[in-house]
């Protein structure tokens, strides 16, 4: 019998029946690594090198393209032009959409006050960095031109000083890189965000920026913190001088700077004015914070605020309440608001089309040695023109000794295109000179003429001779640099906007949490309920209220500012303090702590811990016989965190938990039956909280450890028998006589 002939997969039909497609339809395997390979690896290089990283100029494609492109359009002199016409122009160079073109423009200019030294003179309504919704005006509503500063970015671009690449489609040219005269790359912000890695450049003051460039330029070894204090940004602020972190900065381009809002209060309208807030935060964000924590009741002194930024610049005012201390609100606002932030460096800059993360030493170096073959480069241009020059002028200084013979020479000539060749000949000079000559106009055929243009000869030499020496001695490009460096200090330098806090960690040691502190009693039940009571209101209650089938299980007598531990099923712990929680009466549920703490789903408290000194330790029993103690001092954290993980041990379900203010007996019941007395001093205790502990109970085949309660005489009759001497130990049975009324097994 014939084998059937396997069908070939049909070519599918569109619907309009136009064409067919081969193999439509056809599943095809690849493997994953091919097409990550293939398709994900360009786009993630593309926007690595070519979108979102910066380069040794200071700037991404996108920003040297508009800049270029109003630099061609005549707006580093001429006057201002509608911002819809740059954007039109600049597509010939970025064909990424008018809106994205708009927003770089917008970020770049004196407006939107996002840079230090803003690169375009905007007019209009450009938005501003610091606010969230205040959105710039259209493109057509605008105006714009380069700013005085951006002559610094081109005053040597036609001279050879970079390379030009052709634009998308081959139409025109455009700077790989701007030849800046001084570390633009550190002067402004930029962030960007790419595949895989990220940038974040905090900028720096100009002037010291520059002289710190100088110091190094002229010594290798030179302390650049001696004359650079530190980031200066846009916006102020108050910087919080660290100088490990900002070493850290210099030497590895990584770190965070902290950044404080500075306010005024204003005493006749006993009101606070914020007017410089961190570069990290907006307006918006602050004030949206600052509401949220009066509504959660945990700030009560503000009465009202309001956003007041009008053209004058920035402005929050909140209204105090009567008799508040300014100082102390202000203190606790930073600590709990955006009003102080840190901005994260990560000096992730292209050098060479690589991808480096460099410290501002590295940095500087390689902006100098940038810079070197800028100024080399433009040394030879200018060396090369010179030179040519001079050379024409060296052809003309020979027609000197004989203008008549060269007018015969152009006379006596039949043919136009013999000139060339018999002024050659006629005074031994190459093609270009004799070209010159020829083109000489006929009244410039006199001798006065040729000898004030033969004068510049010996001028031309010196100069030449001088270029020559400044790209043959390294010390003599560097001077160069240094001089154009202090030139633009002189034009362009400004005043620190930041102001630098020293000695700020000891100012915030002496900084005390300040909320009252007052008596309390303090309930929690079994089904997670937690009431913080005041004695006076407790003698006014009258029996607790709980859920049906709900019991109090703690009863604690301490003041509103304790800490409480709630230890949960999940081995996790959440922290708290009493001020936390609201004062509250016996008649009403009270506050559900799981809800209150933002546990996980399905999580239970399994025990609530308090204290003040985090003195005394903390006793797990596990199911599997064991016991653990751990130094409440393990639960104790610098900062203000809220849940920590790994509380205890996850290797067997806990049966219990006691905080212990010194060592004692503890009553261990078994699934099968048996009793042990243990104490607790046998159990050394811990600094790690996840310790497994050590075998308190010997258990049976299947039996666990049932039930922990702490020991007292009248639980049981005979406890000797059920004391341990070491541990572990298996425990007893007891008999018909030494169970008590409480023993239940």
């Amino acid at each position: 019998m014939a084998q059937k002939k396997k069908k070939e997969p049909k070519a599918a039909k569109l619907p309009n029946g136009a064409a067919e497609i081969e193999n439509a339809g056809v599943v095809v395997e690849q493997k994953i690594t091919d097409t990550l390979e293939t398709n994900y690896m360009p786009y993630a290089m593309s926007v690595i090198v070519s979108r979102a990283i910066p380069e040794i100029d200071g700037f991404k494609p996108a920003h040297r393209k508009l800049l270029y492109t109003m630099y061609k359009m005549g707006l580093l002199t001429g006057a201002k032009t509608k911002s819809a016409n740059i954007v039109g122009q600049t597509m010939r160079l970025n064909p990424h959409g008018d809106a994205a073109i708009y927003e770089t423009m917008v970020r770049l200019s004196r407006g939107n006050q996002a840079l230090l030294h803003p690169y375009v003179d905007s007019k209009g309504n450009f938005g501003k960095a610091y606010s969230r919704d205040m959105a710039y005006a259209a493109s057509r509503y605008t105006e714009a031109k380069l700013d005085a500063i951006a002559g610094e970015l081109f005053s040597d671009i036609d001279r050879d000083t970079v390379d030009f690449v052709d634009n998308y489609d081959g139409t025109m040219k455009e700077p790989t890189l701007f030849p800046v005269t001084f570390p633009s790359v550190l002067v402004n912000a930029n962030i960007g965000i790419a595949v895989g890695m990220a940038s974040a450049i905090c900028p720096f003051n100009l002037k010291e920026l520059c002289e710190a460039t100088i110091g190094l330029l002229r010594r290798d070894d030179f302390d650049i913190s001696s004359v650079m204090s530190g980031p200066d940004f846009p916006g102020g602020g108050m910087i919080l001088y660290n100088a490990s972190e900002i070493d850290r900065i210099y030497q590895t381009g990584r770190g965070a700077v902290r950044v404080r809002s500075r306010w005024q209060y204003d005493k006749g309208n006993n009101c606070v004015d914020v007017t410089e807030i961190p570069p990290s935060t907006t307006v918006e964000a602050v004030i949206d914070k600052i509401v949220e924590l009066v509504k959660e009741g945990k700030i009560r002194e503000v009465a009202d605020i309001r956003d007041e930024t009008d053209l004058s610049g920035l402005k929050i005012t909140l209204d105090l309440k009567r008799g508040v201390d300014p100082d102390k609100l202000m203190a606790k606002l930073m600590r709990m608001t955006p009003l102080e932030d840190s901005f994260s460096c990560n000096f992730n800059v292209l050098i060479a089309g690589t991808p480096r993360v460099m410290g501002v030493y590295e940095l500087l170096r390689e902006w100098g040695a940038f810079r070197t073959e800028c100024v080399r480069r433009r040394v030879y241009f200018d060396l090369n023109k010179k030179k040519e020059r001079l050379h024409l002028l060296q052809g003309l200084e020979k027609i000197l000794l004989d203008i008549d013979k060269a007018i015969r020479i152009v006379r006596e000539t039949e043919e136009e295109a013999e000139v060339v060749p018999n002024l050659m000949i006629g005074f031994g000079i190459d093609e270009t000179q004799a070209e010159y000559v020829a083109e000489i106009k006929l009244r410039h055929l006199n001798r006065e003429y040729i000898l004030k243009r033969t004068e510049d000869i010996a001028k031309l030499k010196e100069e030449i001779s001088e270029m020559e020496a400044v790209l043959g001695d390294q010390n003599r490009v560097k001077e160069i640099i240094i001089a154009e460096l202090k030139e633009v200090v002189r034009k362009y330098g400004q005043p620190r906007r930041s102001i630098i806090l020293y000695d700020v960690e000891e100012a915030q040691s002496q900084e005390k949490e300040e909320m009252p502190e007052y008596p309390v009693n303090l309930f929690f039940t079994r089904e997670g309920y937690f009431k913080k009571i005041t004695p006076q209101s407790l003698r006014m209650s009258g029996e607790q209220k709980l859920k049906e089938g709900d019991e109090v299980i703690c009863t604690l007598e301490a003041t509103s500012a304790v800490h409480l531990l709630f230890f949960t099923d999940r081995c996790q712990v959440y922290k708290a303090r009493g001020w936390d929680f609201d004062d509250t009466k016996a008649s009403v549920l009270g506050d559900y702590v799981p809800a209150k703490l933002g546990m996980d789903p399905d999580e239970r408290v399994a025990y609530m811990a308090a204290t003040t000194d985090y003195n005394g330790s903390m006793l797990f029993f596990f199911e599997n016989g064991k016991a653990a103690k751990v130094e409440l001092s393990a639960y104790a954290t610098k900062t203000n965190r809220k849940k920590l993980v790994g509380a205890y041990s996850d290797k067997s379900p806990l049966v219990a938990a006691f905080q212990m203010e010194e060592d004692r007996e503890y009553m261990l019941e078994s699934s099968g039956g048996r009793v042990l007395i243990a104490h607790s001093g046998a159990v050394a205790a811990k600094t790690t909280k996840n310790t497994q502990g050590v075998a308190v109970m010997s258990l049976k085949k299947n039996a666990v450890l049932a039930k922990v309660r702490p020991f007292s005489e009248e639980m049981i009759g005979n406890p000797h028998r059920f004391r341990a001497k070491n541990i572990p130990a298996a425990g007893s049975i007891p008999r018909e006589g030494d169970l008590g009324e409480q023993l239940t097994l």
